[in-house]
């Protein structure tokens, strides 16, 4: 086996590590530098799967080193920052929240796992079931963002922080489509605008990060409610003319 065909797992290895260190932040007080590794850990999620395909080094070991660590990444390690961030003030509670969010991204994953098409082929080209476990991690720690963006503003009270943590668990075990931006496509005489709008958004994430991360996470909320209209939209029986 060429080495470079492993490139694709040593980003896995690496997005786990990140998830495990951004853990031991957490316990240690340092939440900001937590959130950042969590992030990082969903790029490197995103990166390790094309890498794999372009390299043909897909292989089964791979897709479940994949799932694991995205259980990790995207299951337990927001729980247990949200725990230490916030959910704490409110033990009991706090932790009902977290062990409900984690089990609702460990039975996305195992669903995903075993092949969770939609009926029909337009939605299974277009549509996931369900929030993603990286979206899903993003939106869990969104009280986050808004808490780090606003520094004068009190603190979400942790009863609401934990009930919108199995608010996002119950997102993810759900069968709402969500787009798949895989599949997205642009034509060809726009690309220049989605490259400069890639580097405005680089530079909104360098100097406003938390405020940036807020509005992505309200702009994917947004696209949950299209994609159940363009599903509906697609689903429904067209109207016979008046030739017909």
């Amino acid at each position: 086996m060429p080495l470079v065909q492993l490139i694709p797992n040593f980003l896995t290895l690496t997005a786990l590590c990140a998830g495990l260190t951004a853990m031991r932040f957490a316990m240690q007080g340092q939440v900001k530098l937590a959130v950042g590794l969590i992030i990082l850990a969903a790029v490197l999620d995103g990166l390790d799967g094309r890498l794999a395909r372009m390299l043909s080094s897909e292989s089964e070991i791979g897709a479940e080193l994949d799932s694991l660590a995205d259980f990790l990444n995207f299951g337990v390690a927001p729980g247990f920052i949200l725990f230490y961030w916030s959910l704490h003030n409110n033990a009991g509670l706090g932790w009902i929240a977290v062990l409900i969010y984690a089990i609702c991204c460990a039975l996305r994953l195992a669903r995903f796992n075993v092949g969770n098409k939609p009926s029909s082929e337009t939605s299974e080209k277009k549509f996931f079931r369900g929030v993603p476990s990286p979206a899903g991690a993003l939106l869990a720690m969104m009280p986050m963002f808004f808490d780090f963006m606003l520094t004068d503003a009190p603190q979400m009270p942790a009863p609401m922080v934990a009930l919108w943590t199995v608010a996002v668990g119950a997102l993810m075990i759900s069968r709402m489509p969500t787009w798949s931006f895989k599949t997205t496509t642009v034509y060809a005489e726009h690309a220049r605008f989605i490259m400069v709008a890639f580097v405005a958004l680089a530079g909104a994430l360098l100097t406003y990060p938390w405020a940036t991360l807020f509005i992505l996470c309200l702009v994917y909320l947004a696209t949950l409610v299209l994609a159940q209209r363009q599903l509906r939209k697609n689903a429904a029986p067209s109207t016979p003319s008046a030739e017909d």
